[in-house]
């Protein structure tokens, strides 16, 4: 294998409370895609801002093109040809492509004065080299998220980046750009570009990846070609440990009917009509813009129903915002747990009781004992790692902050939960961790409805299965009886009676 253009040798950060980082390396290689592996609080995020001169290192040493380099911020490392590209895009609707690949960095005569056909000219350039059929000039705003990633790529290669880091890029696109993304990467791996993959989709890694390097609990564990390991041997050095079954569905007999939908028509909800048992875990499945997530918000009061009625454990219910929707005994775990689900900005304790502070309440006055106590018991609880409650939560990893919001609207004490992509963005073991949380709910005998878009995770945690297609439920199955055929086949609209048994 040919030299590293960039090595991460020894690297150690420590935070208050916390080691981040313990003896991590990194080694990216010209011409070959790195995926970093390991599960949420691994490291991996901690390990890039250091290397992007957003954290300074304890020790260690980075050596890039050959060289020691200490980076003083991102625009340092991009300068220098390190580029990151983030999950959250840093990039606005309302520039133009061009305006948004060059900001800051505007192409300018003697006088000061922005040369626009230039910086156009430039910015087609690169918009051709990732093969994005769109004008430079252009609002960003018109285009699709997956090509706003395009844009984001093109604005590292701007910097003349030989070093491209991909934090989850696939997270929020559909198939087909995800396949663009792939393109893009293999023309980029081809003029031998180094390139850092993160990503939970183990899948993508086997896909897209050339080599693996795992850490854990902040330490490096092993570097190895994709083609010397498989998807269980790359779990076990992430997790330590074997996980035998991925998704531990426990067979309980369900209870009464708690939730009744009939007839519930309302944004982007067209006539639907289910029932949820006590100590049942109905799926929800459906391609994107099937209408999922509006159904969920229609039912607990965030989004208008137009006609329909809503009954809990047989009493009509008619939320017209989600406090009116909590209120009536409904929790809604967000899919966007950053954008509506947690306030980064706030501590642990106050994300957690903040929907149950009339629960933790006396009159006016919080019982800060009482909320105290009931923090602690779902730290321990849901094995959330984190230094105390006080922590601000934005400084958690993406898997513990998950964790805190399902703890969240459990704190309400509700009677249906609903999840809505609970392992979104989140590892294999605290996937495993919350997949056990939501069986010890559904034994309890608690009615929770799991919204996903993995496949695999509906099939395998449900007990029956929902399917939509355009707003509509357009097939039933039990857990017994479904298969990703059957899912998918009602999933681009066929009705289950037209699919094959």
């Amino acid at each position: 294998m040919t030299q590293p253009i960039l090595q991460l040798n020894a690297i150690d950060k420590a935070f208050p409370g916390v080691k981040a980082l313990d003896n991590a390396c990194l080694n990216v290689y010209p011409g070959r895609v790195m995926a970093l592996m390991g599960e949420n609080g691994a490291g991996k995020s901690t390990l890039m801002k250091v290397l992007t001169g957003i954290y300074e290192l304890d020790s260690g040493s980075i050596q890039y093109q050959g060289q020691p380099v200490k980076f003083r911020g991102t625009r340092d490392s991009q300068e220098a040809g390190i580029s990151i590209i983030h999950q959250e895009l840093n990039l606005i609707p309302e520039l133009t492509i061009a305006e948004n690949i060059f900001l800051g960095r505007e192409f300018v005569n003697g006088l000061g004065k922005i040369q626009w056909k230039t910086m156009y000219q430039e910015a087609n350039k690169l918009l051709a080299r990732l093969n994005v059929r769109h004008s430079s000039n252009e609002l960003l705003g018109s285009l699709s998220l997956g090509e706003q990633q395009m844009v984001e790529i093109a604005k590292a290669l701007s910097f003349d980046a030989k070093v491209i880091i991909m934090d989850e890029p696939t997270d929020a696109l559909t198939d087909t750009e995800t396949q663009s993304l792939f393109s893009v990467i293999n023309e980029l791996r081809s003029q031998g570009h180094g390139i850092v993959y993160i990503s939970h989709r183990l899948k993508e890694i086997f896909e897209i990846c050339d080599d693996i390097t795992v850490l854990r609990d902040g330490r490096f564990i092993s570097e190895c070609k994709v083609t010397d390991t498989d998807e269980d041997g790359l779990i076990e050095m992430m997790v330590g440990r074997k996980l035998e079954e991925q998704y531990p569905r426990v067979e309980i007999e369900k209870g009464p009917v708690s939730l009744e939908v009939m007839n519930l028509s309302g944004s982007g909800v067209h006539d639907v009509s289910f029932k949820l048992h006590q100590g049942e875990i109905l799926g929800v499945s459906g391609l994107m813009g099937a209408g999922r997530t509006e159904l969920m918000k229609v039912i607990y009061g965030a989004l208008h129903r137009d006609q329909g009625e809503v009954i809990i454990n047989n009493k009509p219910i008619s939320p017209k915002s989600p406090k009116d929707g909590l209120s009536e005994g409904i929790a809604y775990i967000s899919e966007d747990r950053k954008g509506d689900g947690l306030v980064l900005g706030l501590s642990v304790k106050e994300n957690m009781s903040l929907c149950a502070l009339t629960q933790l309440s006396k009159g006016l006055q919080i019982q800060h004992n009482t909320e105290a106590t009931a923090v602690e018991d779902f730290i321990e609880l849901f094995n959330i790692k984190t230094p105390g409650r006080e922590q601000i939560i934005g400084n958690l990893s993406g898997g513990n902050q998950q964790k805190v919001a399902i703890a969240k609207g459990l704190m309400t004490r509700p009677k249906v939960l609903i999840l809505d992509e609970p392992t979104r963005g989140v590892d294999v073991g605290a996937k495993k961790e919350i997949y056990h949380l939501i069986n010890q709910f559904k034994s309890e005998g608690m009615s929770i409805i799991l919204v996903s878009s993995e496949m695999a995770e509906v099939l395998g945690m449900s007990d029956r299965i929902l399917v939509m297609h355009e707003g509509r439920i357009t097939g039933e199955f039990s857990a017994h009886d479904a298969n990703q055929e059957k899912i998918m086949a009602c999933a681009v609209g066929k009705q289950a009676n037209e699919v094959a048994a």
